[in-house]
């Protein structure tokens, strides 16, 4: 697109998944650290338990009812135990740094399966409590013994809030706790929780980091086929839901080559010193065209970080990363911005806990563009669930 012309070229745009051979993957994973707009972190079996509130009628479940049963079966596992990125770092960051782990007391946030707990034993922890609240418990109570780690592993069923550890103090705190959007699902705070108890003065917390980034996307296509199909469904009009349907990101793998702006650094969080409610936010950002194009959504990502390790290492799950299972979330503008090359986009996100579901996430987007082909000022909200 020429912006100094009249008529704008309609590029077609694709969403398509990307897949990637194995060779050099831990050249990749380590080096993600270390790349623009990178850094690290991951998500695994999260901890969870029975629904407390059976009154509640299916229409009005969230994924706060849903959110501990989902963790007992199987698939869900297998689904983050094949995310080669995900997995894999946490294996390296583990075997790479044994002289974290030789001889000390580690807590396994959220163990699922007991990946993790396994990983710690094997690189010479002391011992390993492996907190989960789902049933998936059982299995690994199983999974520990048929490997041989039952006198190093405890695996201790129910929540972190609830259970009581038969130590102390511990030296190490392992989690996958990332969820979509980083916060999506809050295991977050679960985690926090077990720090501000346990953690020994000085101790580590594994990952310590984690970054939130921004970028703006031409996707036409798939916005045509997700939200605008409700505009005229075989000759009727059902735009009602596309009102609903606009406001709910979603989450796919975005094609690098749909991405119009740079990235920006919406919140970095330093999970060794970050208080709960640092979790929501309102952060700036400012995303700048480099190229003419169309832009209709916002792709948020976030990228993980070990940095005690002897080589800092992470991973990051933007576009430009190898894929994983948590992808990348777009929020859709209610309307097509028409952008120059060098024009920005400028505004704020505010991100908070829902107030009926905490494990939901509620997303208010402000954004403005004075620009040669649109000017725009709007406000749109999101939830995630």
């Amino acid at each position: 697109m020429d912006c100094g012309e009249n008529k704008l070229h309609n590029a077609k745009s694709t969403k398509v998944r990307f897949e990637y051979e194995d060779s050099g993957q831990d050249e990749i994973i380590e080096e993600a650290a270390t790349t623009t707009g990178s850094s690290s972190i991951l998500e695994e079996d999260s901890a969870m338990c029975e629904p407390s509130d059976d009154s509640m009628i299916g229409a009005d479940k969230t994924s706060a009812d849903y959110y501990f049963d989902s963790y007992s079966h199987f698939g869900i596992h297998e689904e983050m135990l094949k995310d080669v990125v995900r997995t894999k770092t946490y294996q390296n960051v583990i075997y790479k740094n044994t002289f974290l782990f030789k001889d000390k007391i580690v807590l396994d946030v959220g163990a699922g399966t007991g990946i993790l707990s396994l990983f710690c034993a094997k690189a010479g922890a002391k011992h390993v409590y492996a907190v989960e609240c789902s049933q998936m418990a059982d299995m690994a109570q199983e999974i520990v013994k048929a490997n041989g780690f039952s006198n190093v592993i405890t695996v201790l069923k129910g929540k972190i809030e609830e259970i009581e550890l038969p130590v102390p103090q511990v030296d190490i705190i392992i989690s996958e706790w990332m969820g979509y959007f980083l916060l999506y699902e809050n295991m977050l705070n679960t985690v926090l929780y077990a720090r501000d108890k346990w953690l020994v003065k000085d101790g580590l917390v594994l990952p310590d980091k984690a970054s939130l980034y921004v970028t703006a996307i031409e996707d036409a296509e798939y916005k045509e086929d997700k939200i605008e199909f409700w505009n005229n469904v075989y000759g009727f009009d059902m735009s009602c839901i596309r009102k609903q349907s606009i406001m709910e990101p979603l989450v796919d793998t975005v094609d690098q080559n749909l991405i119009v702006t740079n990235s920006h650094l919406l919140k970095t969080m330093d999970i060794s010193k970050m208080s709960s409610g640092d979790a929501s936010f309102t952060a700036p950002f400012k995303l700048v065209a480099e190229r003419d194009d169309y832009i209709h959504a916002l792709v948020a990502y976030f990228d993980v970080a070990f940095t005690k390790c002897h080589k800092m290492t992470g991973f990051s799950t933007g576009p430009k990363s190898r894929a994983t299972h948590w992808k990348q979330t777009v929020l859709y503008f209610d309307e097509v911005i028409t952008i120059c090359e060098g024009e920005s986009i400028i505004g704020n996100m505010t991100v908070t806990q829902n107030k009926k579901n905490p494990r939901d996430v509620d997303i208010t987007l402000k954004y403005s563009l004075n620009g040669r082909r649109s000017v725009i000022s709007r406000t749109q909200h999101y939830k995630m669930r």
